[in-house]
C-alpha cells in the first residue's frame, strides 16, 4: 500500500521558491510512527450497512465518493464535511476518499498522509501536514474502520479492471435512492448519536439565554455566535445555518442573515442544531419572548402553535402515514385561524386538498426526516418517505408554525410581523414516540420560567 503519490504540491503564486538544498534538508531527520487507533464503534455497523447495500445491487460495483475540498475564497477552502452516504457506509470522514462496494464487500480508497520522501508534507497547502494537519495513514484508517484501505491512486485501475457494471452515487439515481432509503430507520447507535446532538443543542440554547444581556446589546448575530461556540465545543459543527429571527424576521422561514436587532416586547424565533462528531444533527426551534414574558396576544398565538405541535407529535406511531403529524397539526391551526376570523372559508373547507387557503399563514410541511443530514434521506422514493408510513426507529421533526407577514393586509395590524415555530426531534418507538429534545422548555409557562431564571 504505497503512501507516496508523486504529485506536485498545491501551492500559490505568492509562495516563495524552494531551493533543492532546502527541500532535501526538509526530507531528513523526522521521527515517525503509526498511531494505535481503537476500532470505531461504527465499524461493525458500517459493514452490515454495506452488506444490505450490496444485496440491492447484486453483481454490480458501487462507487461512493467522500468528496473533496471546495474553494471558499481564492486560496482558502470551506471546512470539509464528508458526503453523508459515503460516511454512513464506511465511517470515513477524510476527504478525497472513495468507497467501492461489490457484493456487499467494501474497499476504501483513501488519500493518506504523505511520507517525508516527498515535498507534499511541508509545501502542499491543501494536504500538507505542516499546512493542514496530519492525515491518517492507510493502516490507521483500516484499523479504525475495520475495512480494507488502499491508496486512492489505485482507484482508476480498479474501476477499469473488469466489465462489471458500475454505479456512481454522484450520477446514479437508483443508487442514491437506495442509499437514502437504507438510512430511514436508525439503529440504537444512531439514536444515541442523535440524542447526544439534541442534548448539546439544549446546552447551546441555554448558553444563549444565559448571555441575554449581550444578545440584547448585539442582536441576532450574538445569539448565533453563542450557539456556534457550543456546537464547535461539543460536536463537529452546526448541522445547518442557524436561523435567528427577531421580530418580523421570524416570518422569513430560512432567515440566516441574522443581522437584526433583538428588541424587547417582540419575539425571537431560534432554529438551531448541533452536528455531532459523527455527523448526526439535531434540529430544534423555540420562539422566545425577548423580555422574558409573552404579551397576552403572543401567548395566545404561541399556545395555538403548541397545541398544533402536540397534536402532530401525538400522531407519531409505527404504521401511521408520514403525513399524519402534518394533517393533525394543520387541523388545529386551521381551526385556530378560523377562530381568529382570518379564513375566507370554513376551517374544514380550507383543509381540503383543492383549497388549503389556511396555508397562507402556515407555509410549510410539519415534518422531515432527521439523521446525518438535517433533511435526511432526501432522495428516498416518495412511497418510502413522503407518501410512506412511519416505522420504529425513524426520527423526524414536528415543527408547525404561524407566520403573519408585515405587509399582509388580510390580518389585523397587531398580528403583522409575528412568526412562531416550535420544533422537536421525535423518535418513532414501538409504543408511539419519544421526544429527543424534550429537555428544552416548550410550554409558554416553562419558557417564561426558564428565561426568567437567567435574564433577571
Amino acid at each position: 500500500m504505497s503512501e507516496d503519490p508523486q504529485t506536485e504540491p498545491r501551492t500559490e503564486s505568492h509562495d516563495p521558491a524552494v531551493p533543492e538544498a532546502y527541500a532535501a534538508f526538509m526530507r531528513t531527520g523526522w521521527g515517525d510512527r503509526e498511531l494505535d487507533l481503537p476500532r470505531h464503534p461504527v465499524a461493525d455497523l458500517a459493514a452490515q450497512r454495506r452488506a444490505r447495500l450490496g444485496e440491492a445491487f447484486p453483481g454490480e460495483r458501487l462507487v461512493l465518493p467522500a468528496g473533496t475540498y471546495k474553494v471558499r475564497a481564492n486560496d482558502t477552502d470551506y471546512r470539509f464535511r464528508a458526503d453523508t452516504a459515503h460516511a454512513y457506509f464506511s465511517g470515513n470522514l477524510t476527504s478525497d476518499a472513495v468507497l467501492v462496494v461489490e457484493d456487499g464487500e467494501g474497499v476504501l480508497y483513501a488519500r493518506p498522509r504523505s511520507s517525508r520522501e516527498t515535498d507534499e508534507f511541508f509545501r502542499d497547502r491543501q494536504y500538507g501536514e505542516l499546512w493542514a494537519g496530519r492525515r491518517p495513514s492507510l493502516k490507521e484508517i483500516s484499523d479504525s474502520l475495520g475495512l480494507e484501505v488502499r491508496h486512492v491512486d489505485e482507484l482508476e485501475a480498479r474501476l477499469g479492471s473488469t466489465s462489471t457494471k458500475t454505479r456512481d452515487l454522484t450520477t446514479d439515481g437508483d443508487l442514491a435512492r437506495v442509499a437514502s432509503e437504507l438510512r430511514l430507520v436508525k439503529d440504537a447507535w444512531e439514536v444515541d448519536e442523535l440524542q447526544a446532538a439534541c442534548d448539546a443543542t439544549t446546552l447551546g440554547f441555554e448558553d444563549a439565554v444565559a448571555d441575554w444581556d449581550n444578545v440584547l446589546r448585539y442582536g441576532e448575530r450574538w445569539l448565533e455566535g453563542t450557539f456556534f461556540r457550543r456546537a464547535r465545543t461539543m460536536g463537529n459543527d452546526i448541522g445547518y445555518d442557524s436561523i435567528v429571527g427577531g421580530g418580523k424576521h421570524a416570518t422569513t422561514l430560512h432567515w440566516i442573515e441574522n443581522s437584526g436587532a433583538i428588541t424587547p416586547g417582540e419575539l425571537v424565533l431560534v432554529d438551531m442544531g448541533v452536528e455531532g462528531h459523527n455527523l448526526y444533527t439535531a434540529d430544534v426551534t423555540r420562539t422566545l419572548p425577548v423580555d422574558g414574558t409573552f404579551t397576552p396576544l403572543q401567548r395566545d398565538l404561541y399556545e395555538l402553535v403548541l397545541q398544533a405541535q402536540e397534536a402532530g407529535i401525538e400522531a407519531v406511531r409505527p404504521g401511521a402515514a408520514f403525513q399524519d403529524p402534518h394533517r393533525a397539526a394543520m387541523r388545529v391551526l386551521a381551526h385556530g385561524l378560523e377562530d381568529l376570523g382570518l379564513l375566507p372559508v370554513s376551517a374544514e373547507e380550507s383543509l381540503a386538498d383543492d383549497n388549503k387557503t389556511y396555508a397562507r399563514w402556515t407555509l410549510h410541511g410539519t415534518s422531515h426526516m432527521l439523521g446525518m443530514d438535517v433533511h435526511d434521506c432526501g432522495q428516498a422514493a416518495p412511497e418510502a418517505y413522503a407518501k410512506g408510513t412511519l416505522a420504529e426507529g425513524m426520527v423526524l421533526t414536528v415543527e408547525p408554525g404561524l407566520y403573519f407577514q408585515e405587509d399582509d393586509l388580510l390580518v389585523p395590524e397587531e398580528l403583522r410581523g409575528i412568526g412562531i415555530r416550535i420544533e422537536d426531534d421525535i423518535l418513532v418507538t414501538a409504543g408511539g414516540y419519544e421526544n429527543l429534545s424534550a429537555s428544552l422548555p416548550r410550554t409558554a409557562d416553562a419558557v417564561e420560567a426558564w428565561m426568567g431564571q437567567r435574564i433577571r
